[in-house]
């Protein structure tokens, strides 16, 4: 049995938490939202694996109270990072792994900083799945956790390998961790993107929509470019196959329905979204890779603009604006 801390136990972090604990696993969850839920009524999931039901779940309000542990599972939204040090740190002994399971780029060079590189990995996971009312976790569909080491160590991957299996979570072990990020930024980037580019709209519109869907091919055949020519700056043999990747992600995304991405729920609730890390960072190390990425860099500037204005940071016209002269 592996002693588990779930940092940000949201719709990801509280479904792959409930499946290592369904497994027999020692997990316990930070809470903020459905800390008195799963307090009360334990952690409900529905998926199409099968539904199943905990009801007696090691939650806690403060990471003092989780205990050191053998992994911590970092599943935190991006725009909380800022506060990841001190939220994880409590957990964290002179044995201790952590899994950062986040999306974006330039995420394990944080935890490997604070805690050191050896006992960092990282996690893309491409999984349907949504938050349900308080204690409740609706996965959609897929799961796969694509997975890798901060260093490259082979030994730390298995490991992490065989402990998630243990609960039944799909898995692979990617030719590195720089690879399995970019991975999943061709499919991040252009379809959350659009859904928040396009005023807060599901993937069926982007895909069943001309246009939409050829933006988001260039969007994404530039995130394999921008991938490639990284994956080749840091020594990697490895490389994204372009074709593939489109047919790829066009093929999963076409059997999800009208799937809310996570960053056009964001939008719709007015939480700060994580544009910074899933847009703004890839086109920075494009740009400074001397890829050109246009349809990646509209993405981040509209993302990052309709961001300020759906947070009251940024002013928009008003039909009052309307009926007034035209200053300098």
């Amino acid at each position: 049995m592996t002693r588990i801390a779930v940092i940000g136990a949201g719709a990801v972090g509280g479904y792959y938490g409930a499946r290592l604990a369904q497994a027999g696993h020692d997990v316990r969850f930070l809470l903020r939202r459905d800390l008195d839920a799963v307090r009360a009524n334990g952690l409900r999931i529905f998926s199409p694996d099968g539904d199943f039901h905990l009801t007696d779940v090691t939650v806690a309000a403060s990471p003092a109270e989780l205990g050191e542990v053998d992994w911590v599972i970092c599943s935190l939204k991006t725009t909380a990072l800022g506060s990841a040090q001190e939220l994880v740190g409590p957990s964290v002994g002179p044995n201790t792994r952590i899994l950062a399971l986040m999306n974006g780029l330039g995420v394990e060079e944080h935890f490997a900083e604070w805690f050191g590189a050896e006992r960092v990995s990282g996690g893309m996971a491409f999984v349907c799945i949504n938050r349900g009312e308080p204690g409740v976790i609706h996965h959609l569909d897929y799961g796969r956790i694509s997975l890798g080491h901060a260093l490259d160590d082979q030994s730390q991957n298995a490991e992490l390998d065989a402990l998630l299996r243990s609960a039944n979570i799909d898995t692979v072990v990617a030719p590195n961790l720089r690879y399995a990020r970019w991975e999943k930024l061709s499919w991040n980037i252009p379809f959350n993107g659009l859904s928040v580019a396009g005023g807060g709209i599901g993937t069926a519109t982007i895909v069943g929509d001309a246009g939409l869907r050829a933006t988001a091919e260039r969007a994404m055949r530039e995130v394999v470019a921008a991938g490639n020519a990284d994956l080749a700056a840091n020594g990697s043999a490895a490389r994204l196959d372009e074709d593939e990747v489109v047919a790829r992600m066009f093929a999963l995304t076409e059997t999800m329905g009208d799937y809310r991405t996570s960053m056009a729920i964001d939008y719709v609730l007015g939480n700060e979204l994580e544009a910074e890390a899933i847009l703004a960072n890839p086109v920075r190390r494009a740009l400074a890779l001397g890829v050109a990425v246009p349809t990646m860099a509209t993405l981040s500037a509209l993302v990052a603009q309709a961001d300020r204005v759906r947070r009251g940071l940024a002013r928009v016209l008003t039909r009052e604006d309307l009926t007034r002269p035209t200053t300098k």
